[in-house]
């Protein structure tokens, strides 16, 4: 007997990537004229919310003490000798200085860029991350401002080398800001180190989405050296580096939800502009009450009464007539 293949069942046009983990192509979705307000917005947040931090200065010298206490007893006061290494030997300590006032600004919007560009489908989730981190330091700058070890008093045993060194470079001796704009910055908020948060970010974006081997071992650098940068230039503790870190993992658990919630609220936003925009081009529903009808072309619904009361329907008897045959009959 011939035999007759089975029915082939064809996908619907449309139905290929509907499924939970299918998505579009996030360029579709995200354009740079979006993302760059965005980005903009969340730092101009961060720089706002550092300045209104800003508390009682001898609380933020207290809990700067508290740490350096706490990290003597574990045996973790690795400040020092970096600090003294970095002031003893300006090859180092001036290229840390430039470090640190430089590529925190520099590295992370360019990892934020080459995501967009080369790894879109993984950029929005990354995106999240970093920024859900940052506002989770801002809680920490907020509910505890710390005095950086540079600022401590000189017994301390503690060097500026931003002040020492600011003739090699374009800050002054408040922290990494411009000469000059110093007041603009909180130099108090130095618990959890974003710098190093940041540089963790940046790490786990190159060790896993880069595809040479040298872009792996920049991430393992570079979280590196950022640590032991802050550390060497007096301006982190190291339990503050480690806050940074626990920070970025904290905001690593909390995108999956960050990103539900956006989902979320962007759907009702969408939906709300188009209704707003149906109704200012006159669409709507046909039937809008059941005493108050309106046509599509109608931009304010118009009350109609009829004087004879309801339209009869096709072939139904005239409300009455049944009773007037039933009289003629009897």
């Amino acid at each position: 007997m011939p035999q007759t293949d089975a029915p082939r069942t064809e996908a619907a046009p449309g139905a290929r990537g509907t499924g939970p983990r299918a998505s579009a192509d996030p360029r579709s979705r995200l354009r740079w004229w979006t993302e760059l307000p965005l980005i903009l917005l969340v730092y101009g947040c961060y720089s706002a919310g550092r300045l209104l931090a800003r508390g009682d200065t001898s609380g933020a010298v207290d809990h700067g003490l508290q740490i350096l206490r706490l990290e003597k007893v574990l045996h973790l006061n690795a400040e020092h000798p970096l600090n003294r290494l970095f002031t003893r030997e300006a090859w180092l300590g001036v290229p840390a200085d430039f470090w640190y006032a430089s590529l925190h600004y520099v590295v992370t919007p360019a990892i934020l860029v080459w995501l967009f560009r080369s790894r879109a489908v993984r950029y929005r989730a990354a995106r999240t991350w970093l920024m859900t981190s940052t506002f989770i330091g801002l809680i920490g700058f907020t509910l505890l401002p710390t005095c950086p070890p540079r600022l401590l008093a000189p017994g301390y045993g503690f060097v500026d080398t931003m002040a020492r060194y600011s003739d090699y470079g374009w800050w002054g001796g408040e922290a990494s800001a411009p000469r000059g704009m110093g007041g603009m910055t909180n130099q108090y908020a130095a618990m959890p180190s974003l710098h190093v948060g940041w540089a963790l970010w940046c790490g786990v974006m190159l060790w896993r989405h880069g595809r040479t081997p040298a872009a792996k071992v920049a991430g393992v650098v570079y979280p590196l050296v950022t640590t032991l940068v802050v550390m060497g230039t007096a301006n982190h503790y190291f339990l503050d580096a480690v806050a940074g870190a626990a920070v970025m993992g904290l905001g690593l658990l909390l995108t999956p939800y960050v990103m539900r919630a956006a989902d979320r609220l962007w759907s009702v936003l969408r939906g709300r502009a188009r209704w707003v925009a149906g109704v200012a081009r006159g669409e709507g529903s046909a039937i809008v009450g059941a005493e108050c009808q309106t046509s599509p072309g109608e931009r304010i619904p118009r009350q109609r009464e009829s004087r004879s009361g309801p339209a009869a329907e096709p072939g139904a008897t005239p409300a009455g007539a049944g009773d007037g045959a039933a009289a003629a009959a009897r």
